[in-house]
């Protein structure tokens, strides 16, 4: 079984950051390249968004227009790891953040999530 446990989230003012961790486990020993791994948000009121996805057997990342310049997601395979550093974090950055795996780079249709953790940026 599959699990995703995220850490690292918390209450921060504007501009200031935070990194978010997730550590996975319960999958084929030697495989966690193979997948792809990433960061999905909910705010209140809003439907649940792709926020930075990566592949760490090549590198390749996506991230949505909005974090572009501020967030970096990273992994390390060796710890089966996988992290989301946020920079000049803003109001709109407000969400619960879920770790995900999914298998394809477009970030679109995860299949594991984990329980999340919140972020809140106050203004």
């Amino acid at each position: 079984e599959v699990q995703l446990v995220e850490s690292g989230g918390g209450l921060v003012q504007g501009g200031e950051s935070l990194r978010l961790s997730c550590a996975a486990s319960g999958f084929t020993f030697g495989t966690f390249g193979d997948y792809v791994w990433g960061w999905f948000r909910q705010a209140p009121g809003e439907e649940r968004e792709a926020v930075a996805c990566i592949r760490s057997r090549d590198g390749s990342t996506y991230y949505r227009d909005s974090v572009k310049g501020r967030f970096t997601i990273s992994s390390d395979s060796a710890k089966n790891t996988v992290y989301l550093q946020m920079n000049s974090l803003k109001s709109e950055d407000t969400a619960i953040y879920y770790c995900i795996r999914e298998h394809t780079i477009n970030c679109e249709d995860p299949d594991r999530w984990g329980q999340g953790t919140q972020v809140t940026v106050s203004s």
